[in-house]
């Protein structure tokens, strides 16, 4: 199991670090950095944001953190309750939301104040479709591949 958590913690973590920085280059027009530094913005405070090439890559420690919290809940839901049996898509997509919800809608404006629901629909497509489509269906899709644990 734990090999199978590091993998899916890298797998999951790099689609969506790569969705992240595209989206945020092509439909925001920002710097990469300056995301990944405001991702270090949240455990190490607003100073992260000027900390330079080290802040980025602290953030993408900070995301790939995150990740793998992420996948252990979902390797767990998946092994330990009736979400393991059902189909993977399904599952998946379920545990996406339940993500994003907790991130959108709990962490993020506790954190920064962010509104929630975001009233920008492409916004929430946006940031939604990684947390189902990069995280939560591979997770269910990978572990079912996986022998169950005895």
């Amino acid at each position: 199991m734990p090999r199978t958590w590091l993998q899916l913690t890298l797998l999951c973590g790099a689609l969506d670090a790569v969705w992240a920085s595209l989206v945020g280059v092509i439909h925001a027009g920002s710097d990469p950095a300056a995301l990944w530094r405001g991702v270090a913005a949240g455990p190490f405070g607003e100073a992260a944001r000027s900390w330079g090439a080290g802040g980025a890559v602290l953030g993408l420690a900070v995301h790939f953190a995150l990740m793998a919290v992420m996948v252990a809940g979902g390797l767990w839901l998946a092994r330990r309750t009736m979400l393991g049996e059902v189909a993977p898509w399904k599952a998946g997509a379920l545990y996406g939301i339940a993500l994003y919800s907790l991130m959108y809608g709990l962490v993020l404006p506790w954190r920064f104040g962010t509104a929630f629901p975001d009233p920008d629909r492409l916004r929430t497509a946006l940031t939604l479709f990684p947390h189902v489509a990069l995280v939560g269906i591979p997770v269910f899709w990978l572990v079912r591949r996986k022998p169950p644990l005895s």
